[in-house]
């Protein structure tokens, strides 16, 4: 080494020293310093937003809103996380309300298990995490899986802590076509999807967000490439197995009973033009079988509202929390 060389070396070793600590540094608040891992601890204890439940898999949430708000929780579907909730958050939060929404085990920020991908774990899990925040009066809303998650949950758990339901392009009853649900999807279509999938899941994944999912194959359809990423981004971060289990979880589960179990108002909300889950198998159904809800259809509506009919769904999500 000549002599010339050692400052500039050592300015390396401290700027890769200092980059080193910058994650460090990202957790501590503005009057903490290293020398305090006492308060650092104190700090992430309040900013870390986990549960660990109690097979070990640690579930990510989002809590947004006034605390003492009324509770309103969002359960995100396939392969997504909770970000695919933020406008809706956003909205209600900023009208007064606490929104919380978790990504579901093996999607997301959450822990990827081998085990538990199916929707008796998913709804336990929620419990887990509306017990260790002591949600009471919740409004839960679930899209798509989510609305799955959403029924198992009431259906196994009860309604103690809900108040309120809506159901958004949501799976229930049970999707795959059967002797007892005609109107349902062949298992050809759930084959096919899992072979894609395991063909090339990043190419099947700008597939279904670049077409169906938000009605981009439609003539005329005004094509957001930020949603298409924003869709692509959120389900390749969910686990291989984990999102390749959920296929079955969501399309063969069959929550009938589970709707029938429903004591609390209930919103069913769907798009005539739902090109994943068709309203004919879906929302028609599960209207006849939720006692006394009420059924708002989106003409033309794809299956994911909560971008392609954004203001019309906050305003009647924010209606029904009010109401």
């Amino acid at each position: 080494m000549t002599r010339e060389s050692q400052p500039v070396d050592q300015t390396r070793r401290e700027l890769l020293a200092a980059a080193a600590s910058l994650p460090l540094l990202a957790t501590l608040g503005p009057a903490t310093s290293l020398a305090a891992p006492a308060a650092a601890s104190n700090v992430e204890r309040k900013t870390a937003m986990y549960i660990t439940t109690k097979d070990g898999t640690q579930i990510y949430y989002k809590d947004w809103g006034p605390k003492d708000g009324k509770v309103v929780t969002f359960s995100h579907g396939w392969p997504l996380s909770a970000d695919a909730w933020e406008a809706q958050m956003f909205h209600l939060a900023s009208n007064g309300f606490r929104c919380i929404a978790h990504d579901r085990r093996g999607h997301g920020r959450s822990s990827q298990p081998w085990n538990g991908n199916e929707m008796d774990t998913y709804a336990d899990d929620l419990n887990e995490l509306f017990t260790k925040l002591e949600i009471k009066d919740a409004m839960m809303v679930g899209h798509s899986t989510g609305g799955g998650e959403v029924a198992r949950y009431i259906g196994r758990h009860g309604s103690k802590r809900v108040s309120k339901a809506v159901l958004m392009g949501a799976v229930p009853p049970i999707m795959v076509k059967s002797a007892n649900n005609p109107v349902g999807l062949p298992m050809e279509v759930f084959d096919g999807f899992r072979k894609a999938y395991l063909a090339d899941r990043a190419q099947f994944f700008l597939d279904v967000a670049g077409g169906p999912f938000f009605n981009f194959n439609r003539p005329g359809a005004k094509v957001s490439q930020g949603l298409i990423q924003s869709w692509y981004l959120q389900g390749m971060q969910s686990g291989h197995k984990n999102a390749y289990d959920c296929i079955k979880a969501f399309s063969e589960t069959d929550f009938t009973e589970d709707l029938k179990k429903f004591d609390v108002k209930t919103l069913i909300i769907h798009g005539d033009d739902d090109q994943i889950v068709p309203i004919q198998g879906s929302a028609l159904l599960s209207a006849k079988l939720v006692k006394g809800a009420e059924l708002k259809i989106y003409k033309g509506g794809s299956h994911s509202l909560g971008d392609t009919a954004k203001d019309q769904l906050n305003a009647d999500l924010l209606a029904f929390a009010k109401s």
